[in-house]
């Protein structure tokens, strides 16, 4: 009797010191839950998600708009719909008012793909980016001296407006950071619940 084996890995690029593997093996029915459980995996573990990439934020950003022309207003790194693919969304505000959002690979910084998003907001990101000085690839640039910028978002609610940046250490340590939009000045973010690790730089 013949028995399929059914192995889905996921493995996430090596870390300074060593790599990391998920291995899950299955048997017949079982194949498609053992996949996502791995991809479930990956997803939770941002810190693999933060060194898998060799593209950083900024880069990500500066190919969003190479291809899509605008102003950056968000960039993840995050898992692609259905796919557990790791790849950075970039949000792209257009000149005409229209959302892009761009798919961009972590792995080489190429396009992968964009598609026009409806926005409900775009008056308040507008009237919070009037003024400002500085860029989201400037605002990731900031916190790259922090960790390994995982996302930058502007917050445009609230009295101080400001990018938002979450970085990622080699020891797993997560920071949130709020960059002035004026200015460039970045410090931790203590509004955030789950800060664990404020008073670390």
């Amino acid at each position: 009797m013949k028995r399929n084996i059914v192995i889905a890995a996921v493995t996430a690029a090596a870390l300074i010191g060593g790599g990391t593997a998920t291995a899950l093996a299955t048997t017949g029915d079982d194949q498609g839950s053992a996949r996502q459980a791995a991809n479930t995996r990956l997803s939770d573990d941002d810190t693999a998600r933060a060194a898998s990439a060799d593209v950083t934020a900024p880069e990500a950003i500066a190919s969003a708009l190479k291809h899509t022309s605008g102003t950056a207003v968000s960039a993840e790194l995050d898992d692609e719909d259905d796919s557990g693919k790791v790849i950075w969304k970039v949000d792209v505000l257009s000149g005409d008012n229209t959302w892009h959002s761009v798919s961009i690979d972590p792995s080489n910084g190429k396009v992968l793909g964009s598609h026009t998003d409806d926005e409900d907001d775009t008056a308040q990101v507008r009237a919070a980016l009037k003024g400002a000085s500085v860029t989201a690839e400037e605002a990731a640039k900031a916190a790259g001296g922090k960790g390994t910028v995982t996302s930058v978002d502007l917050d445009e609610d609230g009295k101080n407006k400001s990018w938002e940046a979450e970085t990622h250490k080699s020891g797993g340590a997560e920071q949130d950071w709020k960059i002035d939009l004026a200015t460039g000045k970045i410090t931790a973010d203590h509004d955030q619940d789950d800060d664990q690790d404020d008073d670390q730089d």
